[in-house]
């Protein structure tokens, strides 16, 4: 990979790293909903108008708003509310391990050796993570692993739905998770007008970078990366999206960095390592 791109890439890795904090902070200072309502409002009134789509797709955006918008981001911003940040990230990644079991069921992939053993410690790293002081309760991790479910879910969606592209997916399911999640926040939280009075640079700073920065400028460069490599590798940069974020917790919110953290943590992307990354050998050019 051209220097360009590796650093482009390691740029969009700062930015969901950093993006975790951002979300920590902002719910400090919003409600987790009311937030994740501004966020999709915002990401559909940049993107929509410039993206249209045909009739036909409507539906599958529909439902992915469901299991990407609600389910995903909806339960990501509530639990990042309750737990650490570094922590929060390292659970998120759990979707990697569900979309694979999801795809053994669904789609009769078969599991090799390998991918088995990244499993086990991925859910071995998620106990010992559940195990330590970062988690006041069993109902953050619970949250994120939804969260986390809910990503799968919706990568198993997009493999198998109609082919729509990435800024089209990310504004019209956006458009159509805001009114869901709004309801969410008008049902289950209070004080969103006081809330919204009060705020200040950490409340609408989450909205502005988590719209614009996580989900336009940095998926856009991924995307671009996307294109113009083998998906193997550039993806095996997303390992390190949660070590940052764990780092910048520490860093920037003070958060401990137990024994539980660094195990746990540690096989959870050792799991992650070996159900992405290809081990073998390369095959020669031809």
């Amino acid at each position: 990979m051209p220097l360009r791109d590796l650093a482009l890439g390691f740029a969009v890795i700062a930015i969901w790293a950093l993006n975790i904090i951002v979300i920590k902070l902002g719910v400090a200072e919003l409600p987790p909903l009311l937030l994740t309502t501004l966020r999709f409002a915002l990401v559909a009134m940049l993107l929509v108008p410039f993206h249209p789509v045909a009739r036909h797709q409507l539906p599958f955006l529909a439902l992915l708003s469901v299991t990407f918008g609600s389910l995903h981001f909806a339960l990501l911003f509530i639990g990042l509310g309750q737990a650490e940040a570094g922590t929060g990230a390292l659970l998120v990644q759990m979707g990697t391990p569900f979309a694979t079991l999801l795809a053994v069921v669904f789609l009769k992939e078969r599991l090799g050796p390998r991918r088995v053993v990244g499993l086990a410690l991925s859910f071995a790293g998620v106990a010992v993570l559940a195990g330590g002081p970062t988690l006041p309760s069993p109902l953050p991790t619970a949250l994120l692993l939804a969260s986390a479910l809910g990503w799968a879910i919706s990568q198993l969606l997009i493999k198998q739905g109609p082919s729509v592209s990435p800024m089209a997916l990310a504004g019209w399911v956006a458009l159509f998770a805001t009114p869901q999640v709004a309801l969410g926040s008008w049902w289950f939280e209070q004080g969103q007008w006081q809330a919204l009075g009060a705020a200040g640079w950490a409340g609408w700073g989450a909205v502005l970078y988590t719209a614009v920065m996580s989900s336009i400028v940095a998926y856009g460069l991924w995307y671009g990366l996307l294109r113009r490599h083998p998906v193997s590798r550039v993806t095996p940069l997303t390992l390190l999206m949660p070590v940052g974020a764990v780092l910048l917790g520490a860093w920037l919110l003070g958060e401990n960095l137990g024994i539980n953290k660094l195990a746990g943590g540690g096989l959870v992307l050792a799991g992650l390592a070996l159900i992405t990354l290809h081990l073998g050998p390369r095959r020669a050019a031809p």
